[in-house]
């Protein structure tokens, strides 16, 4: 993993934040969990062993791909022109021929939540909005057919 990853100053500092609870909070847990286990006696037969080791395992693999993210990662500073939108900016849309507004802001794939309203520069709808100014009209090609949108605001 080489390539530059494109972050928010805030998906930066989450990352960051949860590396070091890796760190010190979850790392110190799997570990005292799997003294727990191995002090049951025979691991040939035990699964709390077996367990706590998967766990650990896991728990390792995420702490290294955070670590190259991060280390990787470009952070994208804010443009302040709310003119055009770009990565990290919120951006207000609504479905052309309803009222209805949807609010996101544009994050990399590696910060997207859709739930919580970020969604990716790469996502259909991220990527049909990058570069767009507010009035324009965008047709994003969906799973469910093609959707026109306008964008209402910027920022």
């Amino acid at each position: 993993m080489s390539e530059e990853i494109l972050l928010t100053k805030e998906g930066y500092a989450e990352k960051i934040t949860l590396l070091e609870e890796l760190r010190t909070v979850k790392r110190p847990e799997v570990a005292e969990r799997l003294k727990e286990a191995i002090a049951y006696g025979d691991l040939s037969e035990n699964s709390e062993y077996d367990s706590a080791k998967n766990e650990q395992a896991e728990l390792e693999d995420r702490i290294v791909k955070l670590e190259n993210l991060i280390k990787n990662a470009k952070v994208i500073e804010d443009s302040g022109g709310k003119d055009i939108v770009r990565i990290g900016q919120k951006v207000t849309i609504k479905k052309v021929g309803t009222k209805d507004k949807l609010v996101y802001t544009i994050v990399s794939s590696s910060e997207a939540d859709p739930i919580n309203g970020k969604i990716s520069n790469v996502s259909p709808v991220g990527a049909a909005l990058i570069d767009k100014k507010v009035k324009d009209k965008v047709d994003v090609k969906l799973p469910n057919g093609v959707a026109s949108y306008e964008v209402v605001s910027i920022g």
